[in-house]
């Protein structure tokens, strides 16, 4: 489990977030993408939820209401279609941050076909994702939710008896570049976050992984 910045960690069923009530927003969502998980099933989109497991309270979804953005998904529905209970569960407003619709429904929604590949291919990804919550940012609604200038996914894959990383830092704009012209070294988002991702692992396994910015061993078919 990362390490929170905010002091506000929230376990829900299908994944765990760090609340951070400064920009009404998970400064990272982090859940285990099973490939049992993966399923084509097609549910109804239910209403957004305010989470009310978040103390300080979380954003309501009108602030997203006329803003330009749409709601991303930190942890896409589209990763937990295996059970109603586990699709609703991502429509609560502490799992949303505003994306422009282009970058959200463009490079930002290949990625995350891509993890679910991946996920397929190395029997599971452990996934952690979020906006960058630094420097200056704009705002939407009546309770000024920030608008990342950035996007990063983490993943780690601990399950195809080769334990590799791999990170992602995405500008938040529409973009057709491939992929891997997007890939950072873990090291480089812990610094940018300064949220520790990997905290339970060993050291020298640790610190070996996150300094590489190779995509070696991920395939990119």
């Amino acid at each position: 489990m990362p390490t929170s910045t905010t002091g506000q960690i929230i376990h829900h069923q299908e994944y765990s977030l760090s609340y951070s009530e400064t920009h009404e927003q998970a400064e990272w969502v982090a859940y285990e993408l099973k490939k049992s998980h993966l399923s084509n099933t097609n549910f109804k989109r239910p209403y957004f939820e305010i989470d009310t497991a978040v103390k300080t309270g979380a954003a309501h979804w009108r602030n997203y209401k006329n803003s330009g953005y749409n709601r991303g998904h930190l942890c896409p529905a589209g990763d937990k279609r295996y059970s109603q209970l586990a699709h609703d569960e991502t429509f609560l407003t502490s799992n949303i941050s505003p994306q422009k619709h282009d970058f959200n429904s463009g490079i930002w929604n290949k990625l995350e076909q891509k993890v679910r590949y991946w996920s397929s291919k190395y029997n599971g990804v452990f996934v952690v994702t979020g906006g960058v919550l630094k420097g200056n940012m704009k705002t939407i609604g009546d309770e000024h939710v920030a608008v990342p200038n950035q996007f990063y996914k983490v993943l780690i894959d601990t399950n195809s008896g080769n334990t590799k990383m791999i990170a992602f830092l995405i500008p938040h704009k529409a973009s057709h570049k491939p992929l891997y012209e997007f890939v950072v070294s873990v090291d480089k988002i812990e610094k940018l976050t300064g949220i520790d991702f990997f905290p339970e692992l060993d050291d020298g396994l640790e610190n070996k992984l996150e300094a590489s910015n190779s995509y070696k061993g991920w395939s990119f078919n």
